[in-house]
């Protein structure tokens, strides 16, 4: 390469490594970068061999790209030499700056490693810098961060000569070159890959979201997509066609609410504690139309991204059938078939609400009141129990079943109001609920809960003759009868067979009086069935509910004042009412 005329050196080897660096600047993927690499030494640089050993991620090395011969490319293409024997080399011989040269009198000792050789056997040289074939000359390309990228090999100078100071820092400027051509060549494939692993992951989400979108959009429950936290917190951001056909509202016009618009006033709290994730709750949603229809709401949380903002997910089924069924059941559970009042057992469970446990003291006076009554009975010479069981009594033809019921409520339990070990009542343990009282017979203004027991006269005598569809008809008209003639609040319920009790709170001795008067006085007319008419009258009792009593004690002390009322007058009277 080198001749006399020093500076037409210089200026043709510069324009040579200008021109491959150029080529190398026009490769795109690493093989034609590589390919690039050893083409440009052969045909600008003056070798007629060159190879590129590429690290692979192992760490050892692979030839990669080879030119200038094509049976040797063909020989070593593709083989491997261990990161061992490469540092080996890398570390011995004569180092031109960067560049590593190993003379043919030192390659004996690399005649046994692993690197893949091409060189021949040739005669000594006749001259001091005459190139031997068993020469090596080496370009290591280094990183921006100092790792070792590879190894560029290069054989046989055209020239024949070991390569001066400008051949030298040609190859050694080449091998810098072409390092950071195969550096940019790895990233764009890195690039490539991650955008074709981004297009793949971009599909995907495209695929997910429109299958999300479509199993919204067509669900067929209510689907909603609400804010989360904020003070937007659960502002519907999102409906399906389900959920505006249950509420009756277009998807633009729910946009502007947020569930706690819409709940029934009585359900905010259910629905503010179920307002988190995995939250449930079966409430009560207004429509367009003003009526309300039940749902199930079922909640869970989406991500925009994995630190992005987070949304409710909402559920909402259609649950009105299954509620309207829920509410007959209980209806008819506790409500009388026949007549649609409340039956015995909603009767104890609503005047037990109003009853707590008093101290021993208390309960002794009462239970001793009520002995004094049964004995002052007995001495009439009659004995009439109250009946724990409300046996077959015509009309309706049922049977009820009123067996001991506890006192319950939203009171308190029973248990909390009497220390242990029978000490006492617990300090304060009254402080929350309003003792109910009865009037006395002095006129002072008391006001009690007032409970009439009412017995039909001569009902069983309208069974025996036009019988139990006619009786059943008269117990429908005397539930209306009773029903009318009460306030809104009062509870009238049929008892059994012929038996109704009234409660009426807020009463004085004399107001539940004239109220036993009047409801008698309504029963009494006649009552048209089938086009005969019959007529029924009733024996009221009064009794008064009491704290420190039982249900079961103020129903039965409003039986006995009701016998007590129907022995006191004769049968004709009792018909006549």
């Amino acid at each position: 390469m080198e001749t006399e005329s020093e500076p037409y050196v210089r200026l043709t080897t510069l324009r040579q490594l200008h021109q491959v660096v150029a080529e190398l600047n026009t490769a795109r993927s690493l093989a034609d970068t590589l390919q690039t690499v050893v083409d440009g030494i052969v045909v600008g640089l003056g070798y007629e061999l060159a190879a590129v050993n590429l690290v692979r991620p192992d760490g050892d090395l692979v030839v990669a790209a080879f030119a200038g011969d094509p049976a040797a490319e063909a020989l070593i293409t593709g083989r491997v030499g261990s990161r061992a024997s490469w540092e080996r080399r890398l570390t011995m011989g004569e180092s031109w700056g960067d560049l590593r040269f190993i003379p043919h009198t030192e390659g004996w000792v690399l005649i046994e490693d692993d690197v893949p050789q091409w060189h021949t056997d040739g005669p000594d040289p006749r001259f001091e810098d005459e190139w031997h074939p068993e020469d090596r000359l080496y370009a290591p390309m280094y990183a921006a961060g100092g790792e070792l990228l590879g190894v560029i090999s290069v054989d046989r100078p055209r020239n024949g000569r070991r390569p001066g100071a400008w051949g030298r820092e040609a190859l050694q400027m080449y091998a810098f070159q072409a390092a950071i051509a195969i550096s940019n060549a790895r990233l764009r494939a890195n690039m490539q890959r991650a955008l074709v692993r981004l297009e793949r992951e971009q599909q995907a989400l495209r695929a997910s979201e429109e299958s999300f979108r479509q199993a919204f959009e067509y669900a067929p429950s209510g689907m909603a997509i609400a804010e989360m936290g904020g003070d937007q917190h659960g502002r519907l951001l999102r409906t399906n066609d389900a959920l505006c056909r249950l509420l009756g509202r277009p998807a633009s016009v729910l946009r502007r609410y947020s569930f706690s618009d819409l709940v029934h006033p009585e359900d905010i709290g259910t629905l503010l504690r179920t307002s988190a994730e995995g939250g449930r709750a079966e409430l009560r949603l207004g429509r367009r139309d003003g009526t309300y229809v039940w749902v199930s709401l079922r909640n869970s949380v989406v991500a925009d991204a994995a630190d992005g903002p987070r949304f409710l997910l909402t559920h909402v089924e259609d649950i009105e059938e299954r509620k309207r069924h829920e509410l007959q059941l209980a209806h008819r559970a506790s409500h009388d078939s026949l007549t649609g009042l409340p039956n015995s057992a909603e009767l104890r469970s609503r005047l037990s609400a109003r009853l707590c446990r008093r101290p021993q003291a208390a309960r002794a006076t009462a239970v001793e009141a009520l002995d004094a009554a049964y004995e002052s009975r007995a001495g009439e010479g009659g004995e009439h129990e109250f009946p724990s069981d409300a046996g077959y009594r015509g009309g309706h033809g049922s049977y009820e079943q009123a067996g001991p019921y506890e006192p319950h409520g939203s009171f308190e339990a029973h248990a909390a109001f009497d220390a242990p070990g029978g000490a006492g009542p617990v300090p304060g343990a009254f402080e929350h609920h309003v003792h109910t009282v009865a009037p006395t017979d002095l006129d002072d203004g008391t006001k009690g809960l007032a409970v009439l027991f009412c017995d039909l006269d001569g009902f069983k005598s309208i069974n025996d003759r036009f019988g139990h569809h006619t009786g059943d008809a008269v117990l429908i008209e005397v539930a209306r009868r009773l029903t009318t003639g009460v306030r809104d609040g009062d509870t009238v319920a049929r008892l059994g067979g012929d038996e109704f009790v009234v409660l009426a709170d807020g009463l004085g001795a004399a107001d539940a009086a004239d109220l036993a008067v009047r409801l008698r006085n309504a029963i009494i007319p006649p009552i048209r069935v089938d086009g005969r008419a019959v007529r029924v009258g009733a024996s009221f009792g009064i009794g008064w509910a009491s704290c420190g009593m039982s249900a079961e004690e103020v129903l039965r002390s409003a039986d006995q004042r009701m016998y007590i009322e129907k022995r006191s007058r004769s049968k004709a009277h009792r018909r006549a009412g």
